[in-house]
């Protein structure tokens, strides 16, 4: 791989509408767009995903700006890389930081797959000619969320995903069984609840949920054990996995039932690949969460899902979800609730270069020689 420049791009664009959850509201997202390319021209891409304040986790896009100017792109410049893969063990240097490394690696996998003239979802192994498709409701009124439920299922998604808190959780899952009794569904906590909350969990198990997401703590893996114990409902864990270890530490406790993989959050497409392996090998069911992501990263998340052990319908939805425009071409789009894995070299996916430069916020560039 001979890396001639990286670029940097900082965009900003509304959501068509608000997605709301108990640690707040996101009505505008920021991301960092990395483009890399080689001496002959061919571009790879990659997206960082953290948000611009720390509420998923403690990564904003002005840190990972940071790790990417000041380490890991001066670290990509000193040690030359062959294979995307050892973008992982050369970034090991640097603690945490998973979305700002996962950009960048990312944009490697791209890059290195278009080399070679091959779709990414191949090169990494993928199966699948299509993925299920799945989708997330994150509002705050029962009338809301019923409306959206219904045009979603108009769409053809195969499974809707509910944010839930102690507030409203067994109204809001309520009213919705009542109405689609069914109905596929996920409830993400996103860490509302504490042991002392057994019983109102336990209560749940009524709805014949896929699974409940992420009710502890986020960093949390000992509590979840003990509460999967009480549940018939699979627990699902999500922020709590950032590394392989982790997904194998909480496997092997019995911490989780399923695994939300997300690249940027577990720093990048090889670790998210060891942790499908690991958890395919187990008979643990997978699959691929959703960061309000641009399409950069939704491609990606497209490759990844092809993989054979991503048997749940993710939360990869239409461009059309959250945006107006997406920054790639053509957008992603479901049909007959599936997306259909690009062919195309790489990620299989154009960048719309003139969306890029009207959300532009930022750019900077970096030369290899």
């Amino acid at each position: 791989m001979d890396i001639a420049t990286v670029d940097l791009y900082v965009i900003s664009m509304p959501l068509k509408s608000p997605f709301v959850t108990h640690l707040g509201e996101v009505r505008e997202r920021e991301g960092i767009i990395i483009k890399v390319t080689d001496k002959d021209g061919v571009e790879g891409y990659g997206e960082g995903v953290a948000f611009s304040t720390p509420w998923y986790t403690e990564e904003t896009v002005r840190t990972s700006l940071h790790m990417l100017e000041d380490f890991l792109i001066p670290l990509l410049q000193k040690h030359p890389i062959k294979h995307p893969e050892e973008a992982a063990g050369l970034f090991q240097s640097i603690r945490r930081n998973p979305m700002a490394k996962s950009g960048l690696e990312t944009a490697l996998w791209d890059l290195y797959a278009k080399g070679q003239g091959q779709s990414l979802a191949k090169m990494i192994g993928g199966t699948r000619e299509a993925i299920a498709s799945g989708v997330v409701i994150a509002t705050d009124t029962i009338t809301k969320a019923l409306k959206q439920i219904e045009g979603y299922l108009e769409d053809g998604y195969q499974r809707i995903k509910v944010k839930i808190n102690p507030s409203q959780d067994y109204e809001f899952l309520g009213a919705i069984r009542r109405h689609y009794p069914n109905l596929p569904m996920i409830a993400d906590a996103n860490s509302a609840y504490t042991l002392k909350d057994i019983e109102r969990l336990k209560a749940l198990d009524d709805f014949n949920l896929l699974m409940i997401e992420q009710p502890l703590d986020h960093d949390d893996i000992i509590e979840h054990a003990i509460l999967q114990e009480k549940l018939v409902t699979p627990i699902c864990l999500d922020e709590s996995i950032v590394s392989f270890e982790d997904a194998r530490k909480a496997i092997e406790i019995d911490a989780c039932r399923v695994i939300n993989i997300k690249i940027g959050r577990v720093g990048g497409l090889h670790e998210a690949i060891k942790i499908h392996d690991y958890c395919y090998e187990r008979g643990i069911p997978v699959w691929c969460g959703g960061m309000i992501e641009f399409g950069v990263s939704r491609a990606h998340n497209i490759a990844l899902a092809s993989l054979p052990g991503f048997t749940i319908p993710g939360d990869i939805s239409a461009s059309s979800r959250f945006w107006e425009e997406d920054i790639i071409t053509p957008e992603v789009v479901v049909k007959n609730g599936s997306v259909s894995v690009p062919e195309g070299p790489g990620i299989g996916f154009d960048i719309n270069e003139k969306k890029i430069r009207e959300t532009l916020l930022i750019k900077r560039s970096y030369t290899f020689y």
